[in-house]
């Protein structure tokens, strides 16, 4: 029998906030190599994660819900996941089955529509609605755009995963590997290291906190010795009360936000982990273009 033909690229996935992607790239990979949560603008970078196998390689980018900004950081981030569908090989379209088509989702269709790449609908959180709901919604988004193929998935129960990886790889062209065999992420491992810190307090923290929230990673130093790795972080805030809450009574909120990043850390880098964090205040900083690509976000990286 004669060997399948090796196919590779670049497959963005768009849509709305918290329409799936990160959580559906985590469930391809087997593992949490994005960070996911219910808060709008969890994804700030444009992620890539690479799935490898026999047959192909699916560098599969993650991209910022896009939304209406209300600030600069907003306007940087809806940016950097328009110009992720530039040069790519496949566009994926995430639709949430929980939520009716709307005016925002038409919006995001007519962009990927204009991508001259195949275009695959995937219509997600499954798990949560009906076969009626599922159906409505791909029904919408078929009327809205012409589609190379669908696929309706539940990350959270797997289901759709598999057809979703194979109908993609299927739709992109002979080439060569773009990254090792053995890679899973184009992202520093300080860059996934803030993430993971951040993500604990987007799941703890509510309101407007979350998304006043920035961290970088100062130092990264691993103790062969003790096999050890020790880690030095910092949060920033944009005012001083929110510093205040992040912080907690006796130190407490903090606490809890490092022992839960902790746990995380130590299983994506497969050693013991001392991770000391610190709380700064870096005033109105998601109005600064110049900060907001300090931290990374958007297309400053």
């Amino acid at each position: 029998m004669e060997d399948k033909e090796f196919r590779s690229g670049f497959v963005t996935l768009v849509g709305r906030p918290n329409a799936g992607k990160s959580t559906l790239i985590n469930a391809i990979m087997g593992k949490k190599v994005a960070i996911t949560s219910d808060t709008a603008q969890t994804t700030r970078h444009r992620f890539r994660a690479v799935c490898t196998r026999d047959d192909y390689q699916l560098v599969l980018v993650d991209t910022p819900g896009l939304h209406k900004p209300h600030d600069a950081l907003g306007e940087e981030l809806n940016e950097s996941a328009m110009q992720a569908l530039d040069g790519i090989d496949a566009v994926a379209f995430l639709l949430d089955a929980s939520k009716p088509f709307g005016t925002g989702d038409a919006w995001v269709v007519g962009h990927v529509a204009a991508v001259h790449a195949p275009k695959i609908l995937v219509v997600t959180k499954t798990d949560l609605v009906d076969a009626g709901a599922i159906e409505a919604q791909a029904r919408a988004a078929g009327d809205a755009a012409p589609w190379d193929a669908v696929v309706c998935v539940s990350s959270v129960t797997g289901e759709g995963v598999r057809e979703f990886v194979d109908a993609t790889a299927a739709l992109l062209p002979p080439g060569p590997a773009w990254f090792p065999a053995d890679m899973e992420t184009d992202q520093p491992i300080e860059v996934v290291v803030a993430e993971f810190i951040r993500e604990k307090i987007l799941r703890g923290f509510h309101d407007e906190v979350p998304h006043a929230i920035g961290v970088l990673v100062d130092e990264m130093e691993y103790d062969r010795k003790k096999k050890l790795e020790r880690i030095f972080a910092t949060i920033y805030v944009e005012r001083d009360s929110q510093k205040g809450i992040i912080i907690g009574k006796g130190g407490g909120a903090l606490k809890r936000i490092g022992s839960e990043a902790r746990a995380d850390l130590e299983q994506l880098l497969g050693e013991r982990v001392y991770l000391d964090l610190h709380v700064k205040v870096r005033k109105n900083w998601r109005r600064d273009l110049n900060q907001i690509r300090r931290f990374g976000y958007g297309e400053g990286m």
